[in-house]
Parts: C-alpha cells; sequence; structure tokens
C-alpha cells in the first residue's frame, strides 16, 4: 500500500510539474495572441491612445482658460502617442478614480504624476520613474510659526492636511501619528486650510508647495527639502509586459536623445 501510494503521488507531481512548466503554447496561448491583447497592439489598432489624469497639478496637468489641457506629464503622453504613430485622447477625472479607470479598460494607461508604491503596485505595473521629487511641508505662519523641522508636525496640538489618496495621505499615518490628520479630494481646500489658519500645514509635493508659498507669503511659508522619495512613474494595467517594454524603451529613447530635456526646461527651468 506505501509503494502505490508513493506511485500515485509521484506521478500526480510529475503532472503537476508539467503543467506548471509548460510553455504558453503547450497551454494554448501563443506569443502572438499575448501580444493581440496586449494595451500596446489594441492601441495602434484603434489608432488611439487613451491617457488617464486629473488635470489640476500645475505644472504638470492643468488646463488654459478653454480647459485645453496642458504641462509636463500633457507633453510627455503627447509625445508617447506621436512615438506609436496614434491620437491621443486624454481623459480628466478624479484622483481616486484613476486606478479604478485603468482597470476597468477606461483607460489605456495613468500619467498623473502618479508616485510608484509598493502598495499601488500590488494593483497596477509601472514603468521606470520619468521625474523625482519629495513631499515638502507648506506652514501656517498663523497656527505654526514656531515650525522649523518637519519633526516638529508630530505632536498631538498639530492638524495636518493632506489630498486624499495622494502619497502625502499614505504617509501622515507612518511619520505623523501624534497629528490629526484631515483629509480632502481638493489641492485647494488643502492649502486653504493652511493659509486660514485651520491646519498647522499642508504636506504634498516640493513644487506645488513652493508655487503656493510663492503665491502667498504673507500666510505661509515653506519646509521645502524633501524629507521622502517620489519617483512618479507612468502606470499600466498589472501583467501587460509587451506596453511596458514599449514605454520603459519609449522613455530610454528621449531622455537619451534631448527630448526629455526640452520638456523638463520647459516647465522646471527654475530647478535645473
Amino acid at each position: 500500500m506505501i509503494k502505490r501510494a508513493v506511485t500515485i503521488l509521484s506521478v500526480f507531481l510529475l503532472f503537476a510539474a508539467s503543467i506548471f512548466f509548460a510553455s504558453p503554447a503547450c497551454l494554448g496561448v501563443t506569443p502572438f495572441e499575448i501580444f493581440e491583447s496586449s494595451t500596446l497592439s489594441k492601441a495602434v489598432k484603434r489608432n488611439k491612445l487613451v491617457v488617464g489624469m486629473e488635470v489640476g497639478f500645475f505644472p504638470f496637468e492643468y488646463s488654459d482658460t478653454e480647459g485645453k489641457p496642458l504641462g509636463f506629464d500633457v507633453d510627455l503622453a503627447k509625445l508617447a502617442a506621436k512615438e506609436l504613430g496614434v491620437e491621443i485622447e486624454i481623459k480628466d477625472m478624479e484622483w481616486s478614480g484613476l486606478i479604478p479607470a485603468l482597470q476597468g479598460g477606461k483607460v489605456d494607461l495613468i500619467i498623473s504624476s502618479m508616485t510608484r508604491t509598493l502598495e499601488r503596485a500590488k494593483t497596477v505595473t509601472f514603468t521606470q520613474p520619468y521625474f523625482e521629487t519629495g513631499l515638502c511641508a507648506l506652514i501656517s505662519k498663523k497656527r505654526a510659526s514656531d515650525v522649523r523641522d518637519i519633526g516638529q508636525l508630530n505632536e498631538p496640538e498639530r492638524v495636518l492636511a493632506v489630498k486624499l489618496g495622494t502619497t502625502g495621505d499614505l504617509v501622515t499615518g507612518k511619520l505623523f501619528p501624534k497629528a490629526t490628520v484631515n483629509r480632502y479630494k481638493e489641492e485647494t481646500a488643502c492649502f486653504m486650510e493652511v493659509a486660514a489658519g485651520r491646519a498647522d500645514a499642508f504636506i504634498y509635493d516640493q513644487l506645488s508647495v513652493l508655487k503656493h508659498q510663492r503665491e502667498n507669503p504673507d500666510t505661509t511659508f515653506a519646509i521645502a527639502k524633501p524629507f521622502t522619495y517620489e519617483p512618479y512613474a507612468i502606470a499600466i494595467r498589472s501583467g501587460d509586459f509587451d506596453f511596458l517594454t514599449w514605454l520603459n524603451l519609449f522613455l530610454e529613447t528621449i531622455k537619451a536623445d534631448g527630448r526629455y530635456k526640452q520638456i523638463h526646461s520647459k516647465y522646471f527651468s527654475e530647478i535645473e
């Protein structure tokens, strides 16, 4: 009986191994079929690249007086579509809806200053970073004039404003567990809380913090040295490796031939 059991187990393990190590062709899926199902192939066939972004994050994505999308990410998306030889459609939506829209097939990719994190990488696949920055703090002169170091915000009497779903939102619980954290859907609402003295600080990316401080020097000041690492990357649906390979090659190519630098200088000449 023992020998028979061992024999049956051996046969089962061999069968399982043959399935596990089988090639896609053996399983009825060819490399061509995998490519045909990729976003890369579908975008080329339909002659359109559909990009999801929240158009309200200057200078990465914002709109002019006529509602036309502008910004660093917009130029990057247009250049990607040009290299693919297709038209571009930009879908403006709330930040919290971007990943669900990608997963649901409503957009082909997300180019919206999205920081690649381990948590987000559970549900989407990220390219190599195309921009690197960090979180800083916009401080209220009325409420927190004594703050000179980011560590001073981790106190029970401190109130922090963050934009819902951003990395500022994600890190406050870990870095400032003693403080009260208020979350808002809009960047403007976070800024107004600080300017009005209802919040000690707004935790957000370096460029936006500096912009708000320059525009409101009487009510705010900034701790401008980043205290986190924020690599912005393009997000695509998980497992779409043909599209991932193309996008990474696209980023490498435009960085090597100078086109990336041209776009960067257009929007960030003051930090180069």
